[in-house]
């Protein structure tokens, strides 16, 4: 006799996602966990016993959790439990108040780390009369805030001081943005520029083991609260390794995370990585966590001109007329990288956001495969990608993770079309990619987004709009996905990217049972109002990890 079931859910809609199954079902089943029947509910009240709990869903729907292929759930966690909290729309007049009203609650000698300031906000920042309005605000401290991508950071003369950043001591790596009139460090600091600072801070004490935890575990209630039961972080730490191994130790992890070990270091200041850190990344695995990847950061972001195009910028004074922007590694190394990591049967997320970096990596690639190996490859965002380069991302196995989040009309897309000119309203080619062969992946890059809400990122992909409604306008209508499609490439797509879609993504016989309860079908009705779907529950494993009552 057949053992009963732990759960029974039945609802008016379930979207199984599932390729070679019926797109929908009215009932399925678990037991351990795990799925173990999917079809009408006459099928599945068989599976019912007298401990069976049933959820009736009744109107509502249910699809799998939501996968988020690229995110930084810790440093989201960081943000939002131990660090000055700033809305990008704030002027530079707001942030110097937040600074200064924080500032009067710490002692003389703490440090205000936080964020963000708007990419648009830079220029502004750019001079010693803004640092030393920063330095008035804080009263001396030290200050260190991130720009909108994550990728910069304004600090001010305190922070800079103990960093060893002056006008005869420079780093090495990034950028770091002189005053024209005198000369010094205003203290905006592009790329690897802001890695000192933040080892300085990490000098003085940074945040403890506990705290770390503390980080890691928020980031993935506050995903789980969005439906989220799947993520890849894009760029770990040992303290985040461990932070995750030992919550799912104390099975206190409610998510499959697969981590992205970091190879080179252009923004966060970890340390170790490289090979240090890959070779302990086996230390850190169990069963909910798996450190498969790694991620190389090939180039910045174009607001700051670090990432790497094949036409050039728009001309400036400072970068002239033939600026490209530049790559942190050439073809052979690149290759190297990838070879090494590959004959360790780790897969690879290799940030590129200009279509010279991620011409590169395909071309790395194409060795790679002439070679035999199979190693599952991801291009990060991938917002600009030439068209003779679209069809090679299927026929090389590379899949796009995008980032929907982070193109709708608004800030960066200003940005962008201050640098790029007309190329920036060609970004986010999906339609294209799809229509190619090429595996297309969701992710939020969580907190560079405010949110990593799915439901945000699968009507933005429908509409090309904002569905915030924080800009008018939408973004190359042409390459709108269809809202059936937009679902995949936040569930089952996503899955197949970080090597989990055995485990998740789909409602599937022999699955974890990780899904997502709406008070709606989101997907089924008018796409301006995806985003207006309610999550009332999320399961992990069988279990609510969240409940909206």
């Amino acid at each position: 006799m057949t053992s009963p079931a732990d759960l029974i859910v039945t609802a008016a809609t379930i979207r199984t996602v599932a390729a070679d199954a019926a797109a929908s079902a009215t009932a399925f089943a678990v037991r351990d966990g795990r799925i173990v029947a999917v079809g009408s509910a006459g099928e599945v009240e068989v599976l019912r016993g007298p401990r069976t709990r049933v959820l009736d869903v009744g109107g509502g729907a249910v699809y799998p959790g939501f996968v988020d292929v690229h995110n930084h759930h810790a440093l989201a966690g960081r943000t939002a439990l131990f660090e000055l909290t700033l809305p990008p729309s704030l002027t530079l007049d707001e942030i110097l108040d937040r600074v200064a009203e924080k500032a009067r609650s710490l002692p003389e000698d703490a440090w205000i780390i936080g964020g963000v300031v708007a990419s648009t906000l830079l220029p502004t920042l750019a001079n010693t009369a803004a640092r030393q309005r920063l330095d008035d605000a804080a009263g001396g401290r030290p200050v260190v805030i991130a720009e909108d991508s994550r990728h910069n950071r304004w600090a001010n003369s305190r922070a800079l001081e103990l960093a060893g950043i002056r006008a005869d001591a420079i780093p090495a790596g990034g950028v770091t943005v002189l005053d024209p009139d005198d000369g010094t460090p205003t203290g905006v600091l592009l790329e690897a520029a802001g890695i000192p600072v933040q080892e300085a801070y990490d000098r003085a004490g940074g945040l403890t083991a506990a705290q770390h935890r503390q980080a890691s575990a928020h980031g993935v209630g506050l995903a789980n609260s969005y439906g989220i039961t799947a993520f890849q972080d894009a760029g770990v730490s040992l303290d985040i390794l461990e932070a995750l191994s030992g919550l799912d130790a104390d099975h206190a992890l409610n998510a499959w995370v697969v981590s992205s070990l970091l190879v080179n270091d252009e923004i966060f200041g970890f340390d170790p990585v490289g090979s240090a850190l890959i070779d302990r990344g086996e230390e850190f695995r169990t069963a909910h966590h798996r450190p498969d990847f790694v991620k190389i950061f090939l180039d910045g972001v174009p607001p700051a001109r670090t990432a790497s195009f094949l036409e050039p910028y728009v001309p400036d004074v400072v970068h002239g007329a033939h600026f490209h922007g530049e790559t942190t590694m050439d073809l052979d190394e690149l290759h190297g990288w990838l070879r090494r990591v590959a004959e360790r049967g780790l897969g690879a997320k290799v940030h590129c956001t200009g279509d010279g970096s991620a011409r590169l990596v395909l071309d790395a690639v194409e060795r790679l495969r002439a070679e035999g190996f199979t190693t599952a490859v991801q291009i990060a965002h991938g917002q600009f990608l030439a068209d003779s380069d679209i069809p090679r991302l299927a026929e090389l196995d590379v899949t796009a993770d995008i980032s929907p989040f982070i193109w709708f009309p608004g800030i960066i897309p200003q940005m962008l079309a201050e640098v790029l000119g007309e190329r920036a309203e060609h970004s986010q080619p999906n339609r294209a990619l799809i229509d190619a062969g090429a595996l297309v992946a969701g992710g939020s890059d969580w907190p560079v987004s405010e949110s990593p809400n799915p439901l945000e990122g699968i009507q933005g992909l429908v509409t090309r709009a904002d569905p915030l409604h924080r800009a008018p306008g939408t973004l190359w209508p042409e390459q709108a996905i269809t809202a059936e499609e937009a679902l995949q490439v936040f569930t089952r797509n996503a899955a197949r990217a970080m090597g989990l879609d055995g485990e998740t993504g789909s409602i599937e016989v022999g699955k974890s049972a990780d899904f997502v309860v709406l008070d709606r079908d989101a997907i089924g009705g008018p796409a301006e109002g995806i985003i207006d779907a309610r999550v009332l529950s999320t399961w992990f494993a069988g279990r609510e990890v969240y409940s909206a009552e």
